[in-house]
């Protein structure tokens, strides 16, 4: 079992976790309906850059 041979420091041990912050979510506006959406992903009306991907079947 690996055990550390010194005591990190406070300085060390904190910029070790300097990357583990939550970074924010990139955000874009839907070119169709002006809503807020992450990016690479179909928008509430079932469209992905401007066009229609799923268009909705009546149930027969």
């Amino acid at each position: 079992m690996a055990v550390p041979k010194r005591k990190k420091s406070k300085s060390r041990r904190n910029m070790h976790r300097s990357h583990h912050a939550i970074k924010p979510k990139n955000i874009v506006v839907c070119a169709t309906t002006g809503e807020f959406m992450l990016p690479h992903n179909i928008a509430v009306d079932n469209s992905y850059k401007g066009k229609r991907v799923f268009i909705k079947q009546k149930a027969e």
